[in-house]
């Protein structure tokens, strides 16, 4: 067990302060740091062996099961804790819910080489993806279908962004992550087997009516632009979800579970 004592109380205390840089995407970058705030999220880091930089424990609001539990496999990794004030928590953690507990950990590797594939895959591919908790919420979607690997082609937010993380309750940890251009995604999924599947709303062909059995990636593309022209390609399968309101789609992060889980159902 590693405490660090005396416990932070000051808000302007330099581990404070760097640690509250960390919410600065370039910080992020620079680092290879990441924050993540709450106990599942902790909890599944370390599942997946995620390394741990330091975490900020404040003992007084260390109340639920899964927070208790996230504190003593830090002590038991030997993660550096400090033990710091409510009022010092509030101050460096990223959601907006205090569990006592948040963690720096270090961003596991996001490089295309570094992915590799099951057989026949299931792979998402979102492309410029701006709100993090849409990445979020698809990699939390992505984890219960059962997929393989995400890659955020063209990113607008890094993928182990605190937001994403927290809104993934922290599945992002168990999921084969990778980010590169829209172009080099294309060229690794085809170079790889991978049938890129689009969903676009002037597809002719129903998203039912497409076979998701073999190795596919199913690729997104912002609410704001929809995709770019790089995935108008011949390689291509573009598929659409019929809308029968005014809205001519859906939400990127709700796309992703219809198009995943009519996977699944044909997987079964």
């Amino acid at each position: 067990m590693t405490v660090l004592a005396p416990p932070i109380t000051s808000l302007t205390n330099p581990r404070v302060k760097a640690v509250v840089r960390l919410r600065d995407r370039r910080e992020r970058d620079e680092t290879g740091l990441t924050i993540v705030d709450g106990a599942r999220e902790i909890l599944r880091a370390l599942d997946h062996g995620v390394g741990v930089a330091e975490a900020f424990v404040c003992r007084e609001l260390i109340r639920s099961e899964d927070a208790g539990a996230a504190v003593r496999r830090l002590e038991v990794a030997g993660a550096p804790i400090r033990d710091v004030s409510a009022m010092v928590l509030a101050k460096i953690a990223f959601g907006d819910r205090s569990e006592g507990v948040v963690a720096v950990v270090q961003s596991p590797p996001t490089a295309l080489e570094t992915l590799t594939l099951a057989a026949d895959p299931l792979v998402v591919v979102v492309e410029g993806v701006e709100k993090p908790g849409n990445l979020g919420a698809i990699l939390r979607t992505a984890d219960g279908a059962g997929a393989h690997a995400l890659i955020a082609a063209d990113p607008r937010t890094d993928l182990f962004n605190p937001s994403a993380i927290r809104a993934s309750v922290g599945t992002i940890f168990g999921i084969p992550v990778a980010a590169g251009s829209s172009a080099d995604v294309l060229a690794w999924l085809v170079a790889h087997g991978t049938t890129p599947i689009t969903a676009r709303v002037d597809a002719p062909t129903l998203y039912t009516d497409v076979d998701l059995r073999g190795p596919v990636a199913i690729v997104l593309g912002s609410e704001a632009d929809g995709l770019t022209a790089a995935w108008h390609d011949p390689r291509v399968t573009p598929v659409r979800i019929p809308m029968r309101g005014t809205a001519d789609s859906l939400n990127v992060s709700v796309s992703a579970a219809v198009l995943l889980y009519e996977a699944v159902r044909q997987r079964a």
